[in-house]
């Protein structure tokens, strides 16, 4: 039976939860409307809490600049192309060294685990991007941070979970290596691919700063990149605009447009990978 003192304290956590929520959601809310506020009002300066006029000169602003698509072009390509590089890498890496027929694969283990104790630091790391002669290149940004040796091993104890019966089966069938980790892992291995994929998808999304050590021409910037320049300075320029009436755009509302566009993008990925989040991520961690 719940008692009154019970009720009493789910009430307050009720009241603190909700409060801290609030609290936390104010600035997400402030900017997004900032973002859509029509130039006078936030010119007005203060506390906007709702806009009387909403528009879209911002986001027009935004998309019919050169450097903003094509750093915005840049980022997509960094979270699609470089999730599904680091996805096939660190599923094969770690289904290899989860069958225990692999010749040397404590060595490959132990080694692994060294990565994820000892960083080489930025100097070393610098210094082998410039040596493969990938300065400057998109690429830059995707080789170095192809797979995380913490990841393989949390995905290695997904794939030692799955039942070696099925691998002996399909190799009795006919099927090689290959053929088992595309036809048969991969596909049992749908919630662990797609809680690492949102992993990798906000990093490379968010790739900030190896896009500082290693890319010098703006043309080259991540969104992120962009964005920091523009945030820090607000006569940073966004190139040939398609409207000369928007240049009146005051510079916040720029920024908040920015912040809004750098944001949503994940914020719309996770809804659909959400069922799978949880227990992608906690299978294999735990021994039963």
């Amino acid at each position: 039976m719940e008692s009154a003192f019970d009720r009493w304290f789910a009430r307050v956590n009720a009241v603190l939860l909700v409060a801290v929520a609030l609290i936390c959601l104010f600035p997400f809310y402030y900017v997004f409307v900032v973002s859509f506020a029509s130039p006078w009002e936030v010119r007005q300066g203060g506390l906007l809490l709702f806009p009387k006029e909403w528009t879209l000169d911002a986001y027009r602003y935004l998309f019919s600049t050169d450097a903003f698509v094509r750093a915005a072009g840049i980022s997509a390509f960094l979270a699609i192309v470089g999730t599904v590089c680091s996805l096939l890498i660190t599923s094969m890496l770690s289904y290899g060294l989860s069958r225990k027929r692999l010749k040397g694969r404590r060595t490959l283990l132990l080694l692994i685990l060294v990565t994820t104790l000892f960083n080489p630091g930025i100097i070393p790391g610098y210094l082998v991007v410039r040596d493969l002669g990938m300065i400057n290149s998109v690429w830059s940004l995707i080789v170095p941070v192809l797979t995380s040796g913490w990841y393989v091993l949390l995905m290695k104890g997904f794939f030692d979970s799955i039942p070696a019966g099925l691998e002996e089966a399909a190799l009795i069938d006919g099927c090689n290596d290959m053929s088992v980790w595309y036809r048969i892992i991969l596909p049992l291995s749908l919630p662990s691919l797609a809680a690492f994929g949102l992993f990798f998808a906000v990093a490379y999304w968010n790739t900030f700063f190896t896009a500082v050590l290693y890319i010098n021409k703006p043309d080259k910037w991540p969104l992120q990149i962009l964005l920091q320049n523009l945030l820090i300075d607000s006569s940073t320029s966004l190139g040939a605009m398609s409207d000369s009436a928007l240049q009146n755009i005051p510079s916040q509302t720029k920024k908040m447009a920015a912040i809004i566009v750098s944001t949503v993008p994940i914020l719309l990925v996770y809804p659909f990978l959400q069922k799978h989040f949880a227990k992608g991520a906690m299978v294999g961690s735990v021994k039963e």
